[in-house]
């Protein structure tokens, strides 16, 4: 049966909303902060307007959102909350808390840079704090990225192999409050994909009692750690790469782990997460008009991060630059960074890999920073290395 698509002008935060709108979760945690506060504020109008059948809970602060999400999860309720920056941070213990308790919450992430000094505008430094939280985190380039996978993450975490929690970052300012068209499905399709949640142990099943934030001390925590770890290991990307081309079937737009943008031939390559693919997207196009064999690797999915998929598509190329829109801090460039250079380490003849540490605070990225780096990886291959391993993109020195 073919399905019903408009295509309608939405910001990013509008099109999350939406997709909350259409998921329609039996509970809600709400709690505002820049520049996630408008999703929240449209997903209110749509709970007083009776739109959905969520239970919405208007909470003191991020910590206690994630709290009320947790416990209503918990008690088998399909639940959401979202955040950004400074809020995701006074969630931290939280986080640790849904993960290991493998209860399947949802939240969308608006990408912002951790104070100080004080910044409302965009980088990646909230949701790579919490790279290893045990949380899948889902990226996304544009609004239609971020309403599509939004629907995903729903299957993804409430998948019986995976039982997680997702976030589904995206980029603020720069995606939240940008307005672009967006392809959207009915409510009837979308919940019709994700199915009804039937929570495989809940505190409310009375017939069933179970423990839960039990202590845990040296006999057993180890084991379930390692449990926690098991779906990361080796059930979460299978699921990801599944659901994704289910999704294509039914609404007509395939999701894989990463994107390739010109990379099967391509001599020298970047890696990016987020918004800035679309600006390296044209940069790539001007310079296959001048015969350079330019591409792009942009990484959707980064927890867990798919390592041997990464470095089969990237071990032809001769030298790559990986994009940080944040800082590890470590002298060592940024988390992304490392993680690409652990992939490749063992490729038998592996690329060679520098960083560039971008966009920090919302500074911008231009058409001319991309090339800027091209220009660089030219010269490693015609130098065989780098003269910085670690660089700073667009920064006053």
């Amino acid at each position: 049966m073919a399905i019903t698509k408009d295509r309608i002008a939405l910001t990013g935060n509008e099109a999350i909303a939406l997709a909350m709108k259409q998921i329609n979760p039996d509970v809600c945690a709400a709690y505002p902060i820049t520049p996630a506060t408008e999703i929240m504020q449209i997903f209110a109008s749509y709970v007083a307007d009776g739109a959905v059948d969520t239970e919405l809970v208007a909470v003191e602060s991020e910590h206690s959102a994630m709290s009320a999400t947790i416990g209503a999860c918990a008690a088998g309720a399909r639940s959401m909350t979202a955040t950004s920056s400074q809020g995701l941070a006074l969630m931290w213990e939280m986080l640790y808390i849904a993960a290991g308790l493998r209860l399947p919450i949802v939240m969308p992430m608006v990408n912002r840079a951790l104070s100080a000094p004080i910044n409302i505008h965009c980088d990646h430094s909230d949701s790579m704090g919490a790279r290893d939280s045990g949380w899948i985190q889902i990226n996304s380039e544009n609004s239609q990225e971020a309403y599509d996978n939004l629907i995903q993450a729903m299957r993804i975490s409430e998948h019986p192999d995976v039982l997680l929690p997702s976030m589904v970052t995206f980029d603020g300012f720069i995606i939240s409050h940008c307005m672009e068209p967006v392809e959207t499905y009915s409510n009837e399709a979308i919940q019709e994909f994700i199915g009804a949640y039937k929570a495989p142990y809940a505190l409310l099943d009375i017939d069933n009692p179970i423990t839960v934030g039990a202590i845990d001390f040296h006999d057993f925590y180890f084991e379930h750690r390692r449990a926690l770890a098991e779906p990361m290991l080796n059930t979460v990307i299978p699921v990801v790469e599944e659901i994704g081309r289910e999704f294509g079937k039914k609404f007509g737009r395939t999701y894989e782990l990463f994107e390739t943008y010109k990379l099967d031939d391509a001599e020298v390559a970047i890696v990016v997460l987020g918004s800035t693919a679309g600006t390296a997207k044209v940069v790539i196009d001007e310079l296959r008009a001048k015969g350079v064999k330019a591409g792009m690797l942009k990484i959707r999915l980064y927890r867990p991060f798919p390592y041997a998929q990464v470095a089969e598509v990237l071990k032809n190329v001769k030298a790559v630059a990986v994009l940080d829109r944040s800082d590890g801090l470590a002298g060592f460039g940024g988390p992304v960074f490392g993680e690409i250079r652990s992939a490749l380490y063992d490729l038998p003849k592996r690329p060679i890999t520098t960083n560039y540490v971008y966009g920090l605070g919302g500074r911008d990225v231009t058409l001319a920073h991309i090339a800027s780096v091209y220009n660089d990886l030219l010269a490693i291959v015609s130098e065989g290395a780098p003269q910085n391993l670690v660089n700073y993109l667009g920064v006053r020195e």
